[in-house]
């Protein structure tokens, strides 16, 4: 399929030019457009890369941030139980409008905030103990505008995203969790997972 013109883009979405290029040159990088000369930006025929670590994650916000940094690590976490929307309640098997747990866990390095996630959980659910399988998708999008104030991103700044996804070994949905980085704080992402 291929794309409208950096112009018709640009209109489509009341962002400048530069905005745009910025943005297609992203995703060129990460393959997911190809560029052919002469006659446009195509969508790659490829899909996302998700990786499955059922070990990632079982440690503390806390402990992780402080297993990379020498600096002051600063972690707050505000809980709330909301109505599930229609999504949420999709994803994790309860009716629309059932209470369900919002975690928002923002963290700090020495004042300057480095992460932000959003995690739902049913009320039944209290910790990732019963999970047996975490699905991670990692891709640079657009932060929600609550993420984005967090972490002060410029208006039309991409952040490094990671979608998880807590399965029991009946393989239910019992948390979903969407974290945002600043796109400058690791230069990649390594997972480590046990074979046997």
């Amino acid at each position: 399929m291929q794309l409208p013109s950096y112009t018709e883009i640009a209109q489509q979405n009341g962002v400048s030019d530069i905005v745009v290029r910025k943005a297609l040159e992203l995703l060129q990088s990460q393959g997911l457009v190809r560029s052919v000369r002469r006659r446009g930006i195509f969508v790659a025929d490829r899909p996302n890369l998700v990786r499955v670590s059922p070990e990632r994650q079982l440690e503390s916000a806390e402990r992780s941030f402080q297993n990379e940094s020498d600096q002051q690590i600063h972690v707050e976490r505000e809980t709330e139980q909301i109505p599930a929307t229609s999504e949420l309640a999709e994803a994790l098997g309860v009716p629309v409008g059932e209470e369900i747990n919002h975690v928002i866990t923002r963290a700090a390095e020495d004042g300057r905030p480095i992460s932000i996630s959003d995690t739902y959980h049913p009320l039944d659910v209290t910790d990732i103990s019963g999970a047996a399988f975490l699905e991670e998708t990692i891709s640079d999008q657009l932060p929600t505008a609550t993420h984005a104030a967090w972490l002060r991103i410029i208006p039309g700044d991409l952040v490094k995203t990671v979608h998880q996804r807590f399965l029991s070994a009946d393989n239910r949905l019992i948390m979903i969790s969407d974290v945002s980085y600043p796109r400058d704080r690791y230069d990649a992402f390594v997972f480590r997972m046990a074979l046997k």
